[in-house]
């Protein structure tokens, strides 16, 4: 039985141009690390806060060797290690981050922009103050205030960056929703008797969301770029609830400045490598799926071939 592709991948797949090949190099980017996430306990040699096996140390900086691919840091840390585990730690951080904002931030841009008055003001007001924050100030802020309740772990470092997206997905639904409920079928909806709740759930809702997948694919960038900062500046995940990038940069930056540069190239690349990927899947989307933007590839047109007893009746 064939397998039928998603209507959004067909549509990507029938574009021509460049964003075609963007989409799918960084599809394929990320479901490597997707693949690291997934079965780091298989593929990493060591456990990310192991420093021993058998009572015997691991050695401190040690170079590449056949037990430690990738050599260790300062920590006595298998940098190998550290780095598969990172990307179960960077995409659960990413994924909760950007899904809680999209719950928070969608239902409230939906609700301000059908709903309009007092409602809307308010909701935009407290908004657009989250949004003047700078991204950084405001998930170390976050940071700070969970870090004595939910302690260092991932579900506090995803929660402290979830507060920088919502009144994205906010003012993208919000905008939307304003220039939609005047249409014809919402009009309809309201003269047949339908209540608001039914309205933006059946008629609006489906219509609104659509540049939602593409602006979160955009913010699970920048998330974790944001967890790489806090991690950096000693803010975000503590080393012995999960492998993140960011800490085990900051740790190597000495080292580097020694000579001893390998321990933070590695954590570096997984960085720009994840950043990489995850952005060309949100611009490989937005210039796919968007109609304005889409360069659709001419389709052959083969027509069946034609009998001698038509071609003689012709």
């Amino acid at each position: 039985m064939a397998v039928r592709m998603p209507h959004w991948f067909r549509q990507i797949w029938n574009t021509k141009g460049l964003s075609r090949w963007i989409f799918l190099v960084g599809l394929f980017i990320t479901l490597v690390f997707v693949v690291f996430a997934i079965f780091a306990p298989w593929i990493a040699p060591y456990h990310f806060n192991q420093t021993a096996v058998d009572g015997v140390k691991f050695p401190k900086l040690g170079s590449a060797s056949s037990d430690h691919w990738l050599g260790t840091n300062d920590q006595f840390y298998d940098i190998a290690s550290r780095m598969i585990w990172g990307a179960r730690t960077g995409l659960e951080v990413v994924v909760m981050s950007v899904a809680f904002a999209g719950v928070i931030g969608v239902p409230l841009g939906l609700l301000s922009g059908f709903v309009g008055g007092w409602i809307d003001r308010v909701l935009v007001f407290l908004m657009d103050a989250i949004y003047a924050f700078p991204s950084l100030l405001l998930a170390i802020v976050f940071a700070f205030l969970l870090k004595n309740t939910l302690g260092g772990g991932v579900v506090a470092a995803a929660l402290s960056l979830t507060a920088i997206y919502i009144p994205q997905y906010f003012r993208v639904v919000r905008n939307t929703t304003v220039s939609a409920r005047e249409a014809t079928y919402v009009e309809a909806a309201r003269a047949i008797g339908a209540p608001p709740l039914t309205i933006m759930r059946k008629y609006l809702f489906g219509n609104v969301v659509q540049s939602v997948p593409v602006l979160g694919t955009l913010n699970a960038a920048d998330a974790l770029g944001t967890l790489a900062a806090l991690g950096f500046l000693g803010l975000g995940i503590q080393p012995n609830e999960a492998s993140e990038w960011g800490y085990d940069l900051s740790r190597a930056l000495d080292d580097a400045q020694a000579g001893n540069w390998l321990p933070a190239f590695w954590p570096g690349l997984m960085i720009v490598l994840l950043i990489t990927g995850l952005t060309f899947v949100g611009e490989g989307l937005n210039e796919g799926i968007n109609p304005a933007l889409r360069r659709r590839r001419l389709q052959k047109v083969v027509f069946p071939a034609r009998t001698a007893g038509e071609e003689v009746s012709s």
